[in-house]
């Protein structure tokens, strides 16, 4: 019975680790945008910064610290708004080419898909993750509407279409192009 409860208990666990583990930051590469994360309230969650390698590749820088344990789903979102309280002014995730949701979806991903984001009891994250897409152009993180990073309520299921089942936004990050 002991070893029946226990698998019972981890059912809802099953698919909640990050499929892509963080990286290093790549080693030479600029800043290209940044944001603070925001909770409903405004107070400040941490800070985000999108680095962009020498061959143009993206990477996601994440500095939290006070976070409550747990899984959350996070996504860079299409559109540079993060107005309170539900942060829905950040539209649908970033998908310039026009794919279902999802790290795990035969017909996905979009650009703005990560994977789970893992707090550990310290409440402190600082850590980097590859973005697909490019900064600049049409459909680019960085075009004419900007973009958002927005961190959801619950893990993110990395399938379904159009977010995964992610939940509630509860902090959310403009994205500003860095000077």
């Amino acid at each position: 019975m002991r070893g029946t409860l226990a698998w019972v208990m981890a059912l809802p666990l099953l698919g909640c680790a990050p499929s892509t583990p963080p990286v290093t930051a790549p080693s030479s590469g600029n800043i290209i945008a940044t944001g603070t994360l925001h909770w409903a309230n405004g107070s400040s969650a941490g800070d985000v910064s999108i680095t962009e390698a020498g061959d143009g590749s993206l990477h996601l820088s994440l500095q939290l610290s006070g976070w409550p344990m747990g899984v959350h789903g996070m996504h860079i979102h299409s559109i540079g708004r993060c107005d309170a309280p539900d942060f829905t002014s950040a539209g649908p995730h970033w998908n310039p080419a026009a794919r279902q949701h999802g790290l795990h979806n035969p017909a996905g991903s979009h650009a703005g898909d990560l994977p789970n984001l893992m707090i550990g009891q310290d409440g402190i994250v600082a850590e980097n993750w590859p973005l697909a897409g490019s900064a600049r152009g049409a459909g680019g993180l960085l075009d004419g509407d900007g973009a958002a990073f927005v961190i959801h309520a619950r893990a993110d299921d990395e399938l379904s279409d159009p977010s995964g089942n992610s939940g509630a936004r509860i902090a959310c990050a403009v994205l500003t192009p860095a000077t």
